[in-house]
């Protein structure tokens, strides 16, 4: 097989990749704080910016984001995309890079997850299996 026919699977972020996203995620919720947003939706938006995933040629940047105090979240991610050139001038004079990323945001659906993993482990058959500590599969360890 040579390596054009392998599959392609997700790789792990660079360290390089991290570090930028972080930085990027600092610079966003700072120019979000500062309250100097146009738009009428973002201008008393109270958002958290959770993580920054950039792409390997650090080009291209998503920014995963929750509204505080249950706001809604698809209309708080349109209204960040309509100023995502905005934030883009503002995040590149914070972070020093050769080239700002575009931005990109979306709804970071991991609390959801998290919140439904809390109920399942809470209802009593799952706790009353958990308590039991009987190994979960077949008799023959699988």
């Amino acid at each position: 097989m040579n390596s054009r026919s392998r599959p392609t699977t997700p790789r792990a972020p660079s360290p390089r990749q991290l570090r930028v996203g972080e930085a990027l995620r600092h610079a966003l919720i700072e120019v979000l704080q500062r309250g100097e947003m146009r738009d009428p939706a973002l201008r008393e938006a109270q958002v958290t910016v959770t993580e920054v995933r950039v792409s390997p040629d650090l080009r291209a940047a998503t920014a995963y984001v929750v509204p505080f105090a249950g706001g809604e979240p698809e209309a708080l991610v349109a209204a960040l995309n309509r100023a995502a050139p905005f934030l883009r001038g503002r995040v590149a004079r914070a972070v020093e890079l050769r080239l700002a990323p575009t931005l990109d945001f979306a709804f970071d659906r991991s609390f959801d997850a998290a919140s439904r993993i809390e109920r399942l482990l809470q209802d009593p058959a799952v706790a009353r299996d958990l308590v039991a500590g009987e190994p979960v599969g077949d008799d023959d360890g699988t």
